[in-house]
């Protein structure tokens, strides 16, 4: 495997780690030289990657677990801690889209599912994954929002909510572990050529078309230039960022 070493030795978990973001994140940190732990829901699909990781020469494992089950969150941070005996830094990825329709129309059912997933299962691991870093010195967290989480979100009402209330606890939490050698930063990706977006685009035909006009760079991105961001808040080079919410949206939101 061609290792540039922006992450050499490095314990990492990637949630949603079976598609997408998830999925080319785990993929590059492999490539920069981290032990990469891989975790989702879907066991098949994450069998299929680590494989392929390992067919490259990286270091890979999956631990199934599910964001929306506290207990399935924690249980996998003990899987981390079986195989490893550590963790340096997590990348918090996974998440849930409701289904597209304004405010008065998300049901009670999504706006359960969307906290407990979107946030209460970033909290469950976030806290986790902190306990975890600190037997040895501390690591660094990256947390995926949204462009959404920074402006009104008429068409994702409470997907928005719920990653803007994200935002808020990845800045309370590196404010509250700072001191403890725990960095915790966000992304806030624009659109991006993944399942999520093909989702969105078969409810709500033209959205593509609307997201790619609207950036000045004139595209959606791949997974992999949002995954490189997060690899690099995740190394030591950016050892002085924390509290940061970093726009990864090629200027849509500016």
């Amino acid at each position: 495997m061609n290792t540039s070493g922006l992450l050499p030795g490095k314990v990492v978990l990637v949630t949603g780690a079976s598609r997408g973001i998830g999925e080319a994140a785990a993929r590059l940190f492999a490539q920069e030289g981290a032990l990469v732990v891989l975790a989702a829901r879907s066991t098949d699909a994450l069998t299929q990657v680590v494989t392929e990781i390992r067919a490259d020469g990286g270091t890979a494992d999956a631990i199934t677990m599910d964001l929306g089950d506290r207990a399935s969150v924690r249980a996998a941070l003990d899987q981390v801690a079986e195989l490893h005996g550590r963790l340096d830094g997590a990348f918090n990825n996974g998440a849930v889209v409701q289904q597209p329709g304004p405010l008065d129309t998300t049901s009670d059912d999504e706006i359960d599912e969307q906290f407990a997933v979107n946030f209460r299962g970033h909290w469950t691991a976030m806290t986790a994954e902190a306990a975890l870093m600190r037997r040895n010195g501390g690591g660094a967290i990256v947390n995926t929002s949204s462009i959404g989480s920074r402006r009104a979100n008429p068409v994702l009402p409470a997907y928005g909510a719920m990653k803007r209330a994200l935002n808020s606890l990845t800045e309370s939490a590196a404010v509250t572990w700072g001191g403890e050698g725990i960095r915790v930063n966000g992304i806030t990706p624009g659109g991006t050529e993944t399942a999520m977006i093909d989702q969105w685009e078969a409810a709500t035909p033209g959205v593509v078309a609307m997201i790619t006009s609207s950036s000045p760079a004139g595209r959606m991105a791949q997974p992999r230039e949002v995954a490189e961001v997060a690899a690099w808040l995740l190394s030591d080079r950016a050892s002085m960022v924390n509290g940061a919410i970093v726009p990864v949206d090629g200027g849509a939101g500016a």
